[in-house]
């Protein structure tokens, strides 16, 4: 990584993360105390136990992992969707091709009718019999052959063709079918993310400014616990690996993303999903991935969490419903969540599923 783009990413790490990134283990933790609480002043609203807010905390975590299951379905379904158009199109290049093919053979066979009229369609005895001169009729006879076996290449043809195009249309009656219920699929998934979306917000509008400043602070104290729980088991002692030049632009590319919107199903340029940002950042480095966190899981290289080197992607949540790309030093970048921008975070800040490596 260049040294502008290292800059970079030290500096985030420095202001987002401030020391629980980067901080060794039995030390992390101890930026997370609480604040000693400061005297409510007299008519305001007394903010709720954190036990309550604790399990609000819980909700919306659940809500918004419902909804990045979804959006990583409807991404699938997304995916699967223009590749089906894509055949589509083929198919139909296909179907135009082979009825001109099959309008220039009907021609040839109209020809080859129409040439057989012209000779009367005599039988060749009767010809032989009726000429004047065997051997202009010998040499009649070869041409007839040659016209026999050529009108039944061309009726062989012909046939082929028209197998061919009906091969054609049901394939592409087959894509269509898949094209809808592909849609469907989609159009589900996004109806389940926006109710995810919408209930986490109202629950979020129901709080006050306070209630919401302590929320806030509940959920960087539990990444903070996860974290520095995932530090202390002295794993960054273990982690060497050093990025591949493709890793290298691909991380580059994620630095450069920080501070954009999560939006689902986005994948750039103005903002970004979780998958979106990691498969946009490896295309980037002139190598496509799957689209989305659960086919990365799938179809690339798993590697343990001991060897992973910057660029690697880790997955998160037994589902497989989040990625993150690790870029050093304990840390990653990812796309969290709905109302959160690019970040840099604490690798071990979520249950990690396990690692990938795109240009394994």
């Amino acid at each position: 990584m260049g040294t502008g783009k290292r800059g970079l990413l030290t500096a985030a790490l420095t202001v987002v993360c401030a020391v629980t990134v980067l901080a060794a283990p039995g030390t992390a933790f101890a930026s997370a105390r609480t604040p000693t609480p400061t005297p409510t002043p007299s008519g305001s609203a007394t903010p709720p136990p954190s036990k309550d807010l604790e399990k609000v905390r819980e909700k919306l975590d659940g809500l918004y992992h419902d909804a990045a299951v979804a959006t990583d379905a409807y991404n699938a379904a997304e995916e699967k969707a223009k590749k089906q158009s894509a055949e589509i199109v083929e198919l139909a290049k296909k179907i135009d091709a082979g009825q001109r093919k099959l309008a220039r053979l009907k021609d040839q066979a109209g020809a080859a009718a129409r040439s057989q009229y012209r000779t009367g369609g005599l039988p060749p005895t009767a010809q032989f019999l009726l000429s004047d001169d065997p051997g202009q009729f010998l040499d009649g006879a070869g041409l007839v052959l040659q016209g026999q076996r050529a009108t039944n290449k061309l009726i062989t043809e012909v046939t082929g063709t028209q197998q061919d195009l009906q091969d054609y249309a049901d394939d592409a009656a087959a894509q269509w079918k898949k094209l809808d219920a592909e849609s469907k699929a989609k159009a589900a998934a996004k109806k389940k993310i926006q109710q995810q979306i919408e209930a986490a917000q109202k629950l979020e509008s129901k709080l006050e400014k306070k209630e919401k400043e302590r929320l806030d602070q509940l959920e960087r104290q539990a990444a903070l616990k996860a974290q520095t729980k995932w530090l202390d088991t002295g794993i960054l002692d273990r982690i060497h690996g050093k990025a591949s030049a493709q890793g290298e632009k691909a991380v580059g590319f994620a630095t450069g993303q920080l501070g954009k919107p999560y939006v689902w199903g986005a994948e750039g340029p103005d903002s970004f999903d979780c998958s979106g940002l990691t498969s946009q950042a490896w295309a980037a480095a002139g190598h496509p991935i799957p689209r989305t966190s659960q086919e990365q899981w799938k179809q690339l290289k798993h590697v343990d969490v001991k060897d992973m080197r910057p660029g690697d992607l880790i997955i998160y949540f037994d589902d497989a419903s989040h990625v993150a790309m690790y870029v050093g030093d304990g840390a990653i970048i990812h796309a969290p969540r709905p109302g959160r921008t690019v970040t840099v975070a604490g690798a071990g800040s979520m249950p990690i599923l396990g690692v990938v490596r795109p240009d394994a």
